[in-house]
């Protein structure tokens, strides 16, 4: 069996020697002041994290996946990411996807035994139609993952593009991928439970990756989220307040508006700010790859 103590992730904190001797309020401040590092070590992978999205977004605008593979709480990690995406901003569902050893029931029950089994992964993107097309996000803090490991090798085989995430120096372990980002947040305050930096670290980063793409995709103005999903009263309160600032209208008439345009608030805001029918709107959006900004720029609206 091979010996993982060197990993950083695996390796003894020094500052937390005494951990079970510490008092709470000595606790609770060590755990804040060691959560710094997530920050610190996000801001040193940018140039890897912008290289990551500039290459996915064409791939995405020429149709292709992303897909998020993990085990335990990597897994688990990319499954949330992914699943905020569709109602957040009204992203079809298989546009990012998370994938985790075990499927679903991993997600609440230990399935650590699987992610020895190099076979599976592979297994579990073909089932989701894994190709070429695609983009691959392999995530394994200590980098030795086999059912990752083995996927990120896959992806490279078949041409898809394929991006590691581990908190390792890559010295220590070795990935295939086209994109490697590292990071390094150091030994965990409870030796080798990634859980706590390594993973606050990767959800940063798994943040920052899909919001980013959609902004680039145009599901964003301004700072808004103009595809969010109208599915509550929260949301419905937000999509008021976003057509009341873009496109100064009373909440009444906001709310006629998304009745008519089937709860989008982008389509919304473009009859709005355009006055146009719901089907000259929905024209336009269509034509201008359904980019609100390019969209108020053929109607020659001075746009914010």
């Amino acid at each position: 069996m091979e010996d993982r103590g060197e990993l950083m992730t695996e390796m003894s904190n020094e500052r937390s020697l005494n951990l079970d001797q510490l008092s709470t309020s000595e606790l609770v401040r060590l755990f804040s002041e060691e959560d710094i590092q997530p920050q610190l070590a996000v801001a040193k992978a940018i140039p890897e994290i912008i290289k990551t999205i500039d290459l996915i977004l064409p791939r995405m605008k020429n149709g292709g996946n992303l897909f998020y593979l993990g085990t335990g709480t990597s897994g688990r990690l990319g499954v949330l990411d992914a699943s905020e995406c569709p109602p957040t901003f009204c992203s079809p569902p298989d546009l990012i996807q998370g994938v985790i050893a075990g499927g679903s029931a991993a997600l609440t029950t230990s399935s650590e035994g699987l992610e020895d089994l190099e076979y599976l992964s592979i297994e579990d993107l073909n089932s989701r139609n894994f190709s070429s097309n695609d983009c691959l996000i392999g995530i394994t803090a200590g980098g030795t993952t086999a059912y990752v490991k083995s996927a990120l090798s896959h992806a490279i085989r078949i041409g898809a593009l394929s991006i590691a995430i581990a908190s390792v120096p890559a010295e220590q372990a070795r990935l295939e991928c086209d994109v490697d980002i590292r990071l390094i947040t150091g030994p965990e305050l409870l030796s080798g439970s990634t859980r706590l930096k390594a993973a606050t670290a990767t959800k940063m980063t798994l943040n920052m990756i899909s919001t980013i793409l959609m902004v680039k995709l145009g599901k964003v103005y301004g700072n808004k989220m103009i595809d969010v999903a109208v599915k509550n009263s929260k949301l419905m309160d937000r999509a008021l307040r976003i057509l009341a600032d873009l496109a100064d209208i009373n909440r009444k008439e906001g709310a006629e508006l998304l009745e008519i345009s089937n709860g989008s608030v982008k389509l919304s805001l473009l009859m709005a700010l355009g006055n146009l029918d719901i089907d000259n709107a929905q024209n336009i959006l269509k034509a201008n790859n359904y980019s609100l900004r390019e969209a108020l720029n053929v109607i020659d609206y001075p746009s914010k």
